[in-house]
């Protein structure tokens, strides 16, 4: 019986632990990408081939939307590997970020900073 209780409980926990790890959200920004919380997710210029340029001072301000093996890749969505090692998560290669300033599910403050700085987009 307690083999059987921990079975359906894995099974009814199992769906959430392996969600897709992003939505769409409708911000004044219009519909973007966010994580599970509602929090934007943004793409950098300076990304290429599927890597990430965003190390130390810039991570700091941009954090990588961290990514854990166990979560299946969905759609366009896939895991890339950063510099040490960690997985970050990339929507068709592109690395995704969150900004520092956005407080709040909705908020889109980094959207266009630098110039180098988007608003991911479904």
């Amino acid at each position: 019986m307690k083999l059987y209780a921990f079975v359906a409980a894995f099974v009814a926990v199992a769906p959430m632990a392996f969600a897709a790890p992003t939505q769409t959200a409708s911000t004044s920004a219009g519909d973007v990408l966010v994580n599970k919380d509602g929090m934007a997710l943004y793409t950098f210029d300076k990304d290429a081939g599927g890597e990430s340029a965003c190390y130390d001072d810039c991570a700091t301000a941009w954090p990588p939307f961290a990514a854990k093996e166990e979560v299946a890749d969905e759609g366009g969505l896939t895991k890339i590997t950063r510099k040490d090692g960690s997985l970050q998560w990339a929507l068709n290669g592109r690395p995704l970020y969150f900004f520092a300033g956005d407080a709040a599910s909705g908020d889109v403050n980094g959207e266009g900073m630098g110039g180098v700085w988007h608003l991911a987009r479904p």
